[in-house]
Formats: structure tokens, sequence, C-alpha cells
């Protein structure tokens, strides 16, 4: 797709011509995500707008499993409202979803950490039930973490300056010696950073981007015991959510450091102004790797 300019009259345009009983609700923009950009429509919802290639599948995605899955989840998400055709003015689809409001986690303090290991723990509960059999899938996600060997040789050499390479190594080997998940494949968000989860009033408020929405183990999920949490709170964590095992939690220790290696190769491509970068996610991905050291 050519690059085109986007501003608030482009996206009110876009507003008009598709849902025009939304076209005189307040548009402003607001930080955008990886691979949609974000634009606030009045108090109560948002336009997504997809500028990568995969942008498109993963907004249809979300369109068609969110609405159901929201119905059981305790904490806000943005639930698509309306789906948009490509047109010539825009030649991909997009969608008007619900606004969660708060502050994405990686510029948050959460303070409140009983109520926060609460409120992720629940909702962890609600969202890991079987899925149907045409759930989506995710090469990178619903597969056994031994699958990623490739994957994560390719990181921890990349970051092998920057980490303690014998630990990271010997969390990874627990985890891909642990036994695999054989239950029933769950539902999992599949990417639970810290920017996609929003804090409010120092605790976890709501969950967003659920671009990598898939089937899977829970363990993948359950890494957010240490990548979204304070050091100390894991422990908490996993007897709120009451459904794991010794197993699990090596797998999910294993999901983490490898999520850690990614964030911080983004944040060193922000330190050397390469595309893709990001100031914050360095930070995040040291910290991560603290709290799973230092987890008994």
């Amino acid at each position: 797709m050519e690059r085109v300019a986007i501003d608030e009259g482009f996206v009110r345009d876009l507003v008009r011509d598709q849902h025009p009983e939304l076209a005189d609700l307040e548009i402003r923009p607001v930080p955008s995500g990886w691979d949609n950009q974000l634009w606030r429509l009045g108090d109560e919802l948002a336009v997504r707008l997809p500028m990568t290639e995969r942008a498109p599948a993963l907004l249809r995605k979300e369109f068609r499993w969110l609405p159901e899955l929201a119905k059981r989840l305790p904490l806000p998400i943005p639930t698509p409202q309306h789906f948009s055709e490509p047109t010539a003015r825009f030649p991909r689809p997009w969608i008007v979803a619900r606004w969660v409001p708060g502050e994405p986690a990686d510029g948050a303090e959460i303070r409140n950490v009983h109520q926060s290991v609460d409120n992720l723990a629940r909702f962890l509960r609600a969202l890991h039930q079987p899925a149907p059999v045409d759930a989506p899938t995710n090469p990178g996600r619903s597969v056994p973490l031994a699958t990623l060997a490739e994957v994560f040789e390719s990181r921890l050499a990349a970051e092998a300056e920057a980490v303690d390479v014998r630990r990271v190594r010997q969390v990874w080997s627990q985890a891909i010696a642990a036994p695999h998940w054989t239950g029933p494949a769950v539902w999992l968000h599949a990417d639970l950073h810290p920017a996609n989860a929003l804090v409010s009033d120092g605790t976890i408020s709501g969950i967003v981007d659920f671009g990598d929405l898939c089937a899977g183990d829970p363990a993948t999920d359950l890494a957010a015991a240490w990548k979204l949490l304070p050091q100390d709170a894991a422990d908490s964590f996993f007897s709120a959510y009451a459904m794991t095992t010794e197993a699990a939690i090596h797998r999910a220790k294993g999901w983490a450091v490898l999520s850690a290696l990614d964030l911080l190769s983004i944040g060193r491509a922000w330190e050397r102004g390469l595309p893709g970068g990001q100031p914050t996610w360095g930070r995040v991905g040291r910290r991560i790797l603290e709290r799973v050291f230092a987890f008994a």
C-alpha cells in the first residue's frame, strides 16, 4: 500500500464514508501500537488503521473472535464494534473498537500489587478455556518451546553481551525439559508484555492488542507473572490463578526469557536509531530477566 498522509480530516472522511452516525464525534490521535495507527473517536471508541502488511489479517481475526471472548473476561478489552471495508481512499480494512482507558504498563508504575495480581489472574483464568477447533494458531506461540530452539539461540547470541548467558540457558533448559502441555489447547492472548497491559490508579485495569490471539499452552501467557508484575509477585499470582503445575511454571519461565531477549533487541534497535526500536523495551527486558532469576 502506498503511504498516505493520515490526519484528523482523513480519518473523519473515512468514518463519514462508512459509519456516518459516528462522524461528528471528536477525533484525536493517540500513541499507536506495532501494527495499527490509533485515533480516539469520542470518549468510548477508537479507530484502528492497519499500517503493516500483516495487520489486516490480525484485525479480521480480532473482529471474528473478540466480541465472543469479551463476554466472559473480567477486564475491558478493545472489542471491535464496526468493521470497515477497503476503499480507494484507504485500501485496507479497518475497525472501530471500544476504547480502553489507562496507561501502558511500560510507562506506568504498578503500585497496587495485590489488586493487579488478582485482576491478571482472574483475566487469565477466564481467558484460558478450551478453544474451538477452528481457533487461530500461531507458529511462534501455539507450539512447544523446544520447537523455537533456533529462535532462542539467535536471540541469545544477539544479546549475549547484555545478559547472564549461563542463567538464561539454565532457565531455558529447564523449560524445554519440563513435561509438555497435554490438555486441550486454550485461548491465549499470546503477547502479554507491558505495552499491552493498561494501568489505572496503579492497578492493571485493561488488556489490549490481541493480534497474536491463538490457541495453545496456557504457560505461554503465564509468563506474564514476570513480564507484567513487580518482583516477588509471581508466587501470589500463581496462587490466585490456581490452575497451574510446576511443569507449567518452568515452561512459563522459558517463554518469559524468550520474550525478554526479544524486548532487549527492540530496545537496542532504538538506542542505535534503527527502525522498529522502542525506547522503554530494553529496560523492560532486563527487569523480566531479573524477576525470573529471583524466582525460587
